[in-house]
């Protein structure tokens, strides 16, 4: 009850009542703060009669009440369902938090992504936010994002659509989700996944508040991809938090000419690693053993080949026939060896006899012409 009376009277993220949780306990800062004499420490007379200000506000037990209503929850330090990576941001650490929906957060916290990027963002970052989402979804990771327009909302809907689990932390009251707009978003997740909130219910956002809940995003995660950014964005806010945890940081490369992924470029240009899709992604996050794919082109029938069959083929001139003594000195090797090879050839369908020369077929020219470059 203490825990849910602070989050109506100090604000997430303040580093100072986090000091006073720690050296004092819940229970002592409420009661001194309803006692309202001599300020705690660190904080001024002018801050102190601000927060006396909000102290005559607070009913935490109609604050749960309302949220009791709207299908939410409220989880603190020492509750079986907190996330106790949240506990690595210190004095930061939330006093508790609002959660609406089935779901356990300490469970899935364990195996999740932060996946965030620009509001503004292009067609590309959208498709790529929402196709990275689905593939995480569908190995089992659980897609956590800010709920914002844009990048994030993508995210969202990305793991719905591969009905996987997602998370949207929010900057503002959990039964009055914003933007307005993705209401019907949320009421989804809210069925399929989980509302987070540090702010009690009926709070209002703030621009200060969400930089400030970008730290919850990058803590509650194995790691954060940042899919379009300009060089300002509040993502990086996420990125830059997640860096200092210790967490992973990821960014998806855009066009060079973007100003929207600028930022991005400007992260990989430091600690950041480069991803392109959801397997990059778990390799990185991941479980040892749990590798992407190697990347690499197809595999052409030339390419099994052995080398010395490879190189009698590639002294094949491509507009004529040539003898076998030719071939030879092209392949740098005897006669005898290249009669030998070019009838292997000839049995794969790479050449075929013209009176006493050889010439490639056209199957083979294809292949010599699109075949990859030597060395």
């Amino acid at each position: 009850m203490a825990r849910v009376f602070l989050t109506r009277v100090v604000e997430p993220g303040d580093e100072t009542a986090g000091r006073w949780l720690r050296r004092f306990g819940a229970p002592e800062v409420v009661r001194r703060l309803q006692g309202g004499g001599r300020p705690l420490p660190g904080v001024g007379p002018k801050r102190w009669q601000g927060l006396l200000a909000r102290v005559e506000e607070a009913e935490p037990e109609r604050d749960l009440a309302v949220a009791e209503e709207s299908g939410a929850r409220f989880v603190c330090p020492g509750d079986t369902e907190w996330p106790a990576q949240l506990d690595d941001l210190g004095d930061a650490r939330p006093v508790g938090l609002w959660v609406r929906g089935r779901p356990g957060l300490r469970m899935w916290a364990l195996r999740s992504v932060a996946v965030v990027g620009a509001r503004a963002c292009t067609e590309y970052g959208a498709h790529t936010a929402a196709a990275l989402a689905a593939g995480l979804a569908e190995r089992g990771w659980v897609v956590v994002s800010g709920g914002a327009y844009g990048i994030d909302g993508a995210a969202h809907r990305g793991a719905l659509a591969a009905d996987g689990a997602t998370v949207a932390v929010l900057a503002c009251g959990v039964d009055r989700p914003y933007p307005r707009g993705h209401t019907a978003l949320f009421d989804r997740i809210a069925e399929q996944g989980l509302l987070v909130g540090e702010l009690p219910p009926g709070d209002h956002p703030t621009p200060s508040r969400f930089i400030v809940r970008n730290r919850v995003i990058a803590a509650l995660t194995r790691g954060t991809v940042v899919v379009e950014a300009a060089c300002r964005s509040g993502s990086l806010a996420t990125a830059r938090a997640a860096q200092r945890l210790g967490r992973s940081t990821m960014g998806v490369p855009g066009p060079v000419t973007s100003a929207l992924s600028a930022g991005v470029h400007e992260l990989l240009r430091g600690e950041a690693f480069l991803v392109t899709d959801a397997a990059e992604v778990a390799e990185l996050v991941g479980a040892i053993g749990e590798l992407a794919p190697l990347r690499r082109g197809p595999v052409l029938p030339r390419d099994l080949l052995e080398p010395a069959a490879r190189e009698v083929l590639a002294a094949l001139p491509g507009d004529r026939a040539a003898g076998a003594g030719e071939i030879a000195r092209g392949a740098r090797t005897t006669r005898e060896e290249a009669v030998a090879r070019l009838y292997e050839l000839r049995a794969l369908g790479f050449v075929e006899r013209h009176d006493d020369g050889w010439k490639l077929t056209r199957q083979a020219v294809t292949a010599v012409r699109t075949g990859p470059a030597p060395g």
